[in-house]
């Protein structure tokens, strides 16, 4: 559907060369999906360009929420997505699609899903989920718990986490990550207290000082990888981009710092400026000789 069949009739003298350049001009865009989250942008924008600059292949983003994501990639309406939070946070939707679709790589290993606090809170108040149902520290928190958008796999283990703790007396604010963090930049010039649904990385954990609650019950899962996921036949059709999204993995460490980058500047220096930082990085991503 997405793919044009195109014949071509060249002279046998000049087949070599101008077939090779035809062809690559003629390629379909790929296709990628993501939805408006700081870490998933970073890498899809960083995965586009290279895609463009190095591989010489055009790219189409295209932004939607989570569940319609999976169901492109598995349809095939979509080549790839690179933000399959597993094996716990985006279960059920990965499990609707998994035989239609296939798993490229892990672009980075360690992810977390919690709940924050600011560390002026003490943690002699607050250092646990089970904390929250203190009489003091609900009314100190008004009975608020910060949410974001409602078909976020947070979202999902959060609603069970207020279950499993019995915080009937909180609401969990649906909202969507910037109105998440609105109210948290909010709070904290104003030093309140607030406890919010946050995941590592994320850059606010670099403009923030915030800490995560303990979670006991494991209501929230536990480390997390996340994964590049394609079409199936990607492989057959792009063989070389779909080579490159397996190796494309970056460390939590060096993906937070420039996602913090691209708060204080934009998304596209940011990703220019990790690219000119990481030359030896890049050119492994490629499968290139590096030195």
């Amino acid at each position: 559907m997405f793919r044009t069949l195109v014949t071509m009739s060249l002279a046998a003298g000049i087949f070599t060369g101008a077939a090779g350049t035809a062809l690559a001009q003629d390629k379909a865009p790929v296709k990628i999906g993501w939805s408006a989250w700081s870490d998933a942008e970073f890498v899809t924008k960083l995965a586009a360009k290279l895609i463009k600059d190095e591989l010489g292949q055009e790219v189409e983003l295209i932004q939607t929420d989570v569940a319609p994501l999976y169901q492109g990639v598995g349809r095939g309406d979509l080549d790839a997505m690179m933000m399959a939070w597993l094996p716990e946070t985006h279960a059920d939707y990965f499990a609707k699609v998994k035989d239609k679709v296939t798993t490229l790589g892990t672009v980075y290993d360690g992810a977390k899903l919690g709940w924050v606090v600011p560390k002026y809170v003490p943690e002699d108040a607050i250092a646990s989920i089970e904390d929250l149902n203190k009489d003091d520290v609900k009314e100190k928190l008004n009975g608020r718990i910060e949410g974001i958008d409602p078909g976020a796999g947070l979202t999902r283990l959060s609603e069970q986490a207020v279950k499993d703790y019995e915080l009937g007396d909180y609401k969990l604010q649906i909202s969507s990550e910037a109105g998440m963090l609105t109210t948290v930049d909010r709070a904290i010039r104003k030093e309140e207290w607030f406890v919010a649904t946050s995941w590592s990385p994320h850059w606010m954990f670099g403009k923030y000082e915030l800490r995560y609650l303990d979670d006991p019950k494991g209501a929230l899962g536990k480390a997390e990888h996340v994964d590049v996921l394609a079409r199936k036949d990607f492989e057959k059709d792009n063989p070389e981009v779909a080579a490159f999204l397996s190796r494309m993995k970056l460390p939590i460490g060096d993906l937070e710092a420039a996602m913090f980058d691209a708060q204080e500047t934009s998304y596209e220096k940011a990703v220019d400026k990790y690219i000119e930082a990481h030359p030896d990085q890049i050119k492994a991503w490629l499968g290139k000789e590096s030195g």
